[in-house]
């Protein structure tokens, strides 16, 4: 069993609006490890997975990585980015 918490839905709807419009993000989140995260980065997809959801995204060094979406702190839209 999973301690997966979901997140508020206007967050996922966020979320997948910045997929859609290819919009970078602000993001700030905990890694497995409890490590505090904050960087630029361009979301690319929502899965799910064991009953738990993750937003991959792509690091500006071109790192493709994921998040569990109970882990992410805050977001917010980059402009310009």
């Amino acid at each position: 069993m999973t301690d997966y918490k979901p997140i508020p839905c206007i967050d996922y709807s966020l979320l997948e609006e910045a997929i859609v419009l290819r919009r970078a993000l602000r993001l700030g989140w905990h890694d497995d490890d409890g490590q505090d995260h904050v960087e630029t980065v361009q979301p690319a997809d929502l899965r799910t997975r064991n009953g738990e959801e993750f937003l991959i995204f792509l690091r500006k060094d071109g790192d493709r990585r994921e998040v569990r979406l109970d882990r992410i702190v805050g977001f917010e839209p980059v402009a310009g980015a």
